[in-house]
């Protein structure tokens, strides 16, 4: 009897045994097939609230992106959704990659106009330290004067609709009433003799040919640092306005198909295909591809306003050659007093004193080894000052050096190579920009990847170029029209670079910009007050910025960056009053000392 109840045992536990197995394969079955990967990938990535997400696959969905024949876990308001964040994260990442660009300009813009300022301010500092401390009898009218022409000058690199000729010329035409009433005649301050010298100073030619190389000079380097500075901001508008590209409703259901589609069938973890990312992104960045060409040109461009304004020191020794401009045009109106007093009592119709050259007060007109000035001879006013006299006064041209940088680092010259360095990296932004957006985790890297209708080993579709033209054979997008944004942006990039290729026809004489080295100019580090280093107005000769000797332009370098404009102290000028008594008094003295002995 136990034998027959045996056998019936082991069947019933064998049924048995089968029965839960096949009720686990079903539960295992089920879990394979559920959303639950897909709700966790919505929630992290925040398209939608995860109760969009159903619990299980559907198979009569209804779709219009995401469509294939088996189970999906994806709907109709899951596919809205997909829309929304495939731009938003499309953008996000275009913002991300330029973002970059458009601080290395916005900040570089800042920097050069910075550097701008302080130089303007420095150079201010050393023209008033000029009327100062050698024509006192002028500074304190003629200060004023010069804080207009430095003021007008900030304007300027700053963009403004202000003439630097005009700018010049008017500095020129006020201080000319305080040098004829101040150091002429002084005393005679009648406002209508004031008038009609102002009128008159450029018939008169009182300062000779240095108002007019001034000018020349300020407004070809300054011109170059104004338009950089325009350029800049340019670049800085391009940038922004391609962060807001608008999108097509083809573009963003590609984008959908690209990333979102695997998720429907829950593979969250694949990967689009290189080729099937280039062509969608391609398609959808058409537009801003167009701005490839224009922005290789624009950068061209920012590298030759750079190389003429920082080359050669350009915009440093102009605004530095200032003074040198200002001195040699007062000292031009001292030599010839007698032949200007003529020509002003000619035209202005005042009698006034002949004027026996500048009223020497004070220190002046000494100097270590000269005391004092010589009188001009009593000369006709038709006559030129004879050649004697000239050498007699030539010791007005002492110098005032100025004091080189041992640190070049935080020059302009040097901001200007760093600038130039890292705008090489950024020439073919626009056509890098679908690969950059493609790069990384965005596409697969393993043997399989998502071809936009299933996995594959490798994406078999034809890869378009860039532009417009090339996406008529893009099998991912249609490009059906043009963004009129952006056609806007590329006509406005492209009359800027064409204006000022216009007005700047030598920018494309400008050398490579590579020659502008290490930062570090030769013989910089050794260069002291000692050795000769002196500012760009000594001596009668005015050399161009671009013939001024490699020592010559290290000596005119800036102090490293300080925040302010330092107090300008005027070396190797002309001794104080309160410097002069002591030897004057030791002179006295000693003659008393010989006379006692000889007598």
């Amino acid at each position: 009897m136990s034998r027959g109840i045996c056998p019936r045992v082991n069947c019933c536990g064998s049924v048995w045994t089968l029965t839960v197995v096949i009720f686990a394969l079903i539960v295992l079955d089920a879990e394979a097939y559920s959303c639950h990967e897909v709700k966790t990938a919505f929630q992290l990535r925040q398209v939608g609230p995860p109760q969009r997400v159903p619990e299980t696959p559907g198979t009569d969905v209804d779709l219009l992106v995401c469509k294939h024949p088996g189970p999906s876990c994806c709907t109709r308001k899951m596919e809205e959704s997909y829309q929304f964040a495939v731009k938003r994260e499309t953008l996000h990442n275009i913002h991300s990659y330029s973002y970059e660009l458009e601080h290395l300009i916005s900040s570089h813009s800042n920097a050069f106009q910075y550097m701008y300022q302080y130089l303007l301010s420095f150079s201010q500092g050393h023209l008033s330290s000029l009327l100062e401390g050698t024509f006192s009898s002028l500074s304190r009218h003629a200060l004023p004067h010069v804080n207009q022409l430095f003021s007008s000058l900030s304007l300027y690199l700053r963009g403004a609709n202000v003439s630097v000729e005009a700018t010049v010329h008017q500095f020129y035409d006020n201080i000319f009433p305080l040098v004829y009433t101040q150091l002429f005649n002084p005393g005679n301050e009648d406002s209508e003799m004031g008038d009609c010298l102002r009128m008159i100073r450029k018939d008169v030619n009182p300062f000779g040919h240095h108002p007019a190389v001034m000018a020349q000079e300020l407004a070809g380097a300054l011109g170059a640092g104004r338009q950089l500075g325009l350029a800049l901001e340019e670049g800085v508008e391009v940038i922004n306005a391609t962060e807001h590209v608008s999108m097509s409703k083809d573009c963003i259901k590609s984008l959908v198909k690209m990333v979102y589609c695997s998720h429907c069938r829950g593979l969250t973890l694949i990967k689009p295909c290189a080729g099937y990312c280039m062509n969608v992104m391609r398609g959808c960045l058409a537009s801003v591809s167009e701005l490839d060409q224009p922005w290789r040109r624009y950068t061209s461009l920012l590298e030759q306003l750079t190389l003429a304004m920082a080359g050669h020191h350009s915009l440093e020794l102009a605004l530095l050659g200032v003074r040198g401009h200002v001195n040699e045009a007062l000292l031009h109106a001292q030599l010839h007093g007698p032949l200007i007093n003529a020509k002003v009592v000619k035209v202005c119709g005042l009698s006034t004193e002949e004027p026996t050259g500048m009223q020497a007060t004070g220190p002046e007109v000494t100097t270590s080894t000269i005391t004092s000035s010589p009188p001009l001879p009593s000369a006709a006013p038709s006559q030129p000052l004879p050649e004697q006299w000239q050498g007699q006064l030539a010791h007005l041209k002492s110098p005032f050096p100025l004091k080189p940088s041992k640190n070049n680092k935080h020059s302009l010259r040097a901001l200007s190579r760093e600038f130039l360095l890292q705008l090489q990296r950024y020439k073919s932004f626009f056509a890098a920009l679908p690969e950059m957006l493609c790069e990384g985790e965005t596409i697969g890297v393993g043997s399989t990847c998502w071809s936009g209708n299933d996995v594959v080993k490798s994406y078999t579709g034809r890869v378009v170029g860039n532009g417009l033209h090339a996406q008529r054979q893009n099998p991912e997008v249609k490009v059906r029209s043009v963004d009129p944004t952006m056609v806007e942006i590329k006509g406005r990039l492209e009359h800027f670079i064409q204006e000022t290729q216009e007005r700047f026809p030598q920018l494309s004489e400008m050398d490579a910009w590579e020659e502008l080295g290490s930062g570090e100019e030769d013989g910089s580090a050794d260069c002291d007050d000692e050795d000769g280093c002196q500012s760009s107005g000594d001596g009668h000769e005015k050399k161009s910025p671009q013939d001024v000797p490699t020592e010559r332009k290290s000596s005119d370098s800036l102090p490293e960056s300080p925040p302010v404009p330092p107090s300008v102290q005027v070396i190797g000028g002309l001794p104080s009053a309160s410097q002069a008594q002591p030897w004057s008094l030791a002179l006295l003295f000693a003659g008393l000392c010989l006379q006692r002995m000889l007598f």
